[in-house]
């Protein structure tokens, strides 16, 4: 058995913090408490001055994600290693397989890819990429056969992920009768496809266009869409990656409604805005293109970040989904072929520590919003 001792210092909890020290055995926390009896055979650390913390969960990655005609850089091992290195020790990543392939097949070609490369705890969200009443069953036995209790639905990428409103009522139906919560991407997809060939059409090619493409209001309809739709079937709803005070408004309206809704913004959304969009340099404006949008207004981030601390909005994932300078320059003359996504897994914590912190605006824990993701459905608590 390996033991391993913590001495006095300041543990950090969601609701307090406190000196004390902290046994492990065998990596698991046996005891929290001052002045703990060293046992025989047990490693000594000295935490004088120091915060313990609990190791926080990502909720929201895509590791080595085949997407837009490329694969995300990060693969299971250098993303959860980054995790790792930035103080998150459980990553929950997607199963995304394409329109046609069975979710349990997709499932399995995930595992496939994470199983042997992980070097933390991880688990999976499945998305619904399309839909038919095989899809229902599958998501049953995904339930019941491999504990996945999350399922994720689009209403962007138009003829890639995007599912109509007939298609999101049957998902969200499956997710009540299963057991599990509903996900939501939060965009119109319809206006996104028309509006994005508008900007080409009008010689906007750059990664302004992206953005100009998706306004706030076209992630504020779809996220009070989803919202009203999974009121018609009584199923909760988790709304990933809120990136602006529209969605976040919308989110807060269905839970002043009384409906079991949940937000997620994340590190980019808490940490910066869309005015790099429009930065001088293609490859740092590039850089930024991830969908929902970084918006432009520069008083997002801390207002996203204040309901966070008020707990209205709920937890914190990145969407870490990398791409290299080449791999982004794949749309160099069409801002519609730029891969969209950005990085964050190894940011998180310290992104939440510089903003809100710091910053005093998470002034009752340093984890709120940041690990205890039990009460958003997902059934994990550090």
């Amino acid at each position: 058995m390996s033991r391993l001792l913590i001495r006095g210092g300041t543990v950090v909890n969601a609701d307090r913090k406190f000196v004390a020290d902290v046994l492990c055995e065998d990596g698991i926390i046996k005891q929290v408490a001052p002045d703990i009896v060293q046992p025989s055979q047990c490693d000594v650390v000295d935490a004088t001055g120091k915060l313990v913390m609990p190791g926080g969960i990502d909720t929201h990655t895509h590791m080595q994600l085949p997407f837009m005609g490329t694969v995300a850089v990060d693969d299971f091992f250098t993303g959860t290693r980054a995790a790792v290195a930035g103080g998150t020790t459980m990553i929950i990543d997607f199963v995304l397989g394409s329109r046609g392939v069975s979710l349990l097949d997709a499932y399995d070609q995930w595992r496939s890819w994470a199983d042997p490369k992980v070097v933390c705890d991880y688990s999976f969200h499945v998305g619904v990429t399309w839909w038919n009443e095989q899809v229902g069953r599958d998501m049953k036995r995904l339930v019941d056969e491999k504990g996945v209790n999350s399922f994720k639905m689009f209403l962007a990428y138009k003829n890639v992920f995007q599912l109509d409103d007939t298609e999101l009522l049957h998902s969200f139906r499956a997710c009540r009768e299963a057991g599990a919560l509903a996900q939501v991407h939060a965009e119109n997809g319809d206006v996104i496809h028309d509006q994005s060939q508008r900007m080409i059409d009008l010689g906007i090619t750059g990664p302004e266009g992206h953005a100009m493409c998706r306004p706030e209001e076209v992630e504020g309809e779809a996220t009070a869409r989803a919202c009203v739709l999974a009121h018609q079937v009584n199923c909760p709803l988790y709304v990933v990656h809120v990136m602006s005070k529209s969605a976040a408004e919308a989110v807060l309206d269905a839970k002043r409604k009384g409906r079991v809704v949940f937000g997620e913004p994340i590190a980019a959304s808490l940490g910066t805005d869309g005015t790099h969009y429009c930065h001088h340099d293609w490859r740092h404006a590039a850089g930024h293109v991830m969908g929902p949008p970084l918006r432009p207004d520069k008083g997002t981030p801390e207002y996203l970040m204040n309901l966070l601390a008020s707990g209205q909005l709920d937890c914190t994932g990145t969407d870490n989904c990398t791409f290299n300078a080449n791999q982004k320059a794949m749309g160099r003359d069409d801002f519609r072929k730029i891969p969209n996504g950005v990085n964050g897994v190894e940011d998180r914590m310290s992104v939440i520590w510089e903003k809100g912190v710091v910053s005093s605006l998470l002034f009752r824990s340093p984890l709120a919003g940041h690990c205890w993701v039990h009460e958003a459905g997902f059934g994990i608590q550090m």
